[in-house]
């Protein structure tokens, strides 16, 4: 594995290369089949457009949020897509056993030769209740704890590569390298990059160590996004994967074709996000629900507080609002993120963004 399997390349006038991050979001009057085709939609307009990888974030519990199986959509976007690298942003590590994991990457990689990405985190995606029951136990903090065992596991079966005495070395994760050792076998060249995933310290300095590409969750974190990547900067060791570091920032950004539009749009998803944080989690509402809610005192200053981290607005205005991300924090790749009930709103704000960099069309 080379770093040229993780950097990207910059398209048309943006300064670094841009993504998708993809929460397979569900709004008021839609169902999960629906935003599962607009995920297939979006997939192949980020790929025909320049966008550089497409990920899908593991989360529960949430009906808003349909993104439960990474690994099953993923499957399904690889066979409708052709080029653009495809991965978790993350698979929520503690969540699973890590052979099972590489299998499933395995399994993929398979699938999508060369284009596989495994981003990783150790937090639950989700609340403490639904997190025990995805583990089959109440110890959650020792399951993070245990984050950087759990990724050393996960490696190893990847490369399949447990030292002697090992009580796995003669457990192989399937697809992988023993294929390629076994009698007539063929190994493919390729093995998906592991990615940390964080929103704090915790990642950023073991991504470091280890000499990984590091991506922090900016669009939901972002008073922590500068001294995360300073951290993962002046933590990093060259490796195998990558001779310098590599850094990604995820982004809430939506672009429309008025001004009053986006700003009616991010005020659903921040109302969203409140009822989220409340107990409350249901489907992403209609602006037209927005608009009419009463926001109290402390519910309007979070709005403002949430949204004044979303960059939104005109065409004009996201590409201006993401230049200065970038300026700011100096991250190498943007991955984009949008919260809309609509398929059709997300999918004209990356067409949008993709115009306003004057990304070609394939």
């Amino acid at each position: 594995m080379t770093g040229d399997e993780i950097r990207g390349k910059a398209q048309g006038t943006a300064p670094v290369p841009l993504s998708v991050l993809d929460l397979v979001t569900v709004g008021a009057g839609h169902t999960t089949t629906d935003a599962l085709r607009t995920s297939v939609a979006l997939s192949t307009l980020a790929e025909s457009r320049g966008y550089h990888r497409y990920w899908v974030a593991e989360h529960h519990s949430m009906p808003g949020v349909a993104s439960s199986s990474p690994a099953v959509i993923l499957a399904h976007l690889a066979a409708h897509t052709h080029r653009i690298r495809l991965g978790s942003g993350g698979v929520m590590l503690p969540n699973h056993a890590p052979l099972v994991v590489a299998e499933q990457f395995g399994t993929l990689e398979a699938l999508a030769p060369g284009r596989i990405d495994l981003g990783l985190g150790r937090a639950p995606g989700t609340d403490g209740a639904t997190a025990a029951a995805l583990r089959r136990t109440d110890r959650l903090n020792e399951s993070a704890d245990d984050f950087p065992q759990q990724l050393a596991e996960l490696i190893h079966f990847l490369d399949d590569d447990f030292p002697e005495g090992h009580p796995y070395r003669r457990v192989h994760a399937v697809p992988g390298p023993i294929q390629g050792t076994s009698p007539g076998g063929v190994q493919s060249p390729h093995r998906p990059p592991i990615w940390l995933l964080g929103s704090s310290g915790f990642s950023a300095r073991l991504a470091g160590m280890l000499g990984l590409p590091f991506a922090f969750a900016h669009h939901f974190s972002a008073r922590n996004t500068i001294p995360a990547l300073e951290l993962y900067r002046q933590s990093f060791r060259p490796s195998e994967v990558l001779d310098a570091p590599y850094t990604l920032i995820g982004v809430a950004a939506l672009a429309a074709d008025e001004e009053k539009e986006a700003r009616r749009q991010v005020l659903a998803a921040a109302l969203s996000m409140i009822r989220l944080r409340t107990g409350r989690p249901g489907l992403v509402p209609t602006p037209e629900e927005a608009e009419a809610y009463e926001f109290s005192p402390a519910e309007r200053e979070f709005v403002e507080s949430w949204n004044a981290d979303v960059v939104h607005g005109t065409p004009d205005e996201v590409r201006a609002g993401l230049d200065e991300l970038h300026k700011r924090t100096g991250a190498d790749e943007l991955m984009i993120t949008s919260t809309a009930p609509s398929g059709d709103i997300r999918l004209r704000s990356y067409e949008l963004i993709a115009d306003a960099y004057d990304f070609p069309r394939n």
